[in-house]
């Protein structure tokens, strides 16, 4: 008899290796449950409720800013962050570059990746042409869009990506 004859080798059970495949799918189905609550919690799901009247609204935007180029207007905007807050400036000049009076002004801050946490920015005249506003402290990348309008209309609209530290 060899010796390799009396070594009898571990017997594998069926029991243990159903026990084996429950536990690997239970951790697969642990991770899976993790990662899918994780997904949930943080995406603040569809942008946009209906693409036929995102696509009209495309058209009447495509439409002002058509307008909105002839008036030749220089709008700048100055974001900067403070001590306890942020401050927003604007300055409104015509094509000559005189202030534009008689303008209200709307600004907000939006996240280009969560609307949930868009700000606005109540807006105050400083001057003709100069809108002034403040906010709670801000950081990270944003979407400034400034609205000018007069009368309940509005002229002037633009989008600017700033970066806040």
């Amino acid at each position: 008899m060899a010796a390799n004859d009396n070594m009898v080798p571990h017997p594998i059970t069926g029991r243990m290796v159903l026990f084996c495949l429950i536990g690997f799918f239970g951790v697969v189905a642990a991770a899976n449950a993790i990662m899918i609550r994780a997904a949930v919690s943080t995406f603040g799901g569809v942008e946009t409720a209906s693409s036929y009247q995102a696509g009209l609204a495309f058209a009447r935007e495509s439409a002002a800013a058509q307008t909105q180029d002839e008036l030749h207007w220089q709008v700048k905007a100055n974001v900067r962050p403070m001590a306890d807050n942020t401050l927003v400036e604007i300055e409104a000049r015509d094509a000559a570059g005189l202030p534009l009076a008689g303008l209200d002004a709307v600004a907000r801050l939006e996240r280009p990746t969560d609307q949930r946490v868009d700000q606005n920015v109540a807006l105050h005249d400083s001057a003709p042409g100069q809108f002034r506003g403040m906010i709670g402290p801000v950081a990270g990348q944003w979407d400034l869009v400034i609205e000018l309008s007069r009368g309940g209309e509005r002229v002037f609209r633009s989008r600017n990506r700033v970066v806040l530290k």
